[in-house]
């Protein structure tokens, strides 16, 4: 673990304060088998699922924490809110039939609920992280704050990998192009 997309706090070291409470949060389950094996698992582009992961699960953290939310079971639901091991581009080991922003978060509670105890707040979040995609709408704060961003960090790791691809091809048009759909969202 080193540091989410965009932050400038290096979480493996917990060299502030910050870092040691979101650390203290998912101790128990960053270093599992199941998590770990996150980062074999493509989520946007080259982004692993893992630091996706770790990027939601942070900045729910920061955002529940300042609202004086549960940001406890932010972390947890962040970390675990994509917890699944296929191959979502592709059909191939799909546990259940269906469209994948359907089936995926309750998979992913499944998988959750069979590394550790949950809570309603970590269930929501988990089960309702795709609203508005083939998903109800959250019930609670902590998993309207999930579902954002999640939205945020996908744009963000597939942004950052288009305008550095951009930068290295000196294409013009691929920053055009994400510039243009970042201001429609």
């Amino acid at each position: 673990m080193e540091k989410a997309i965009l932050s400038r706090i290096n979480l493996k070291t917990q060299d502030c304060d910050i870092s040691k409470e979101y650390f203290e949060t998912i101790e128990d389950l960053i270093n599992t088998k199941e998590v770990q094996d996150l980062k074999k698992c493509s989520q946007h582009l080259a982004t692993s699922r893992f630091q996706h992961s770790l990027n939601v699960s942070y900045y729910s953290f920061l955002i529940c924490r300042k609202l004086g939310l549960d940001a406890y079971s932010a972390a947890r639901a962040g970390l675990l809110h994509d917890l699944y091991y296929y191959d979502w581009k592709t059909d191939d080991k799909r546990p259940i039939e269906g469209n994948h922003a359907k089936i995926h978060p309750i998979i992913a509670l499944e998988n959750a609920k069979m590394l550790t105890q949950t809570n309603s707040t970590i269930d929501d979040a988990i089960l309702h992280h795709m609203w508005p995609l083939k998903t109800t709408r959250p019930n609670t704060s902590v998993g309207w704050i999930i579902q954002a961003i999640d939205k945020f960090c996908a744009i963000t790791e597939m942004g950052f990998q288009s305008l550095f691809r951009a930068s290295r091809s000196n294409n013009l048009l691929s920053y055009c192009v994400l510039f243009s759909f970042v201001l429609t969202f």
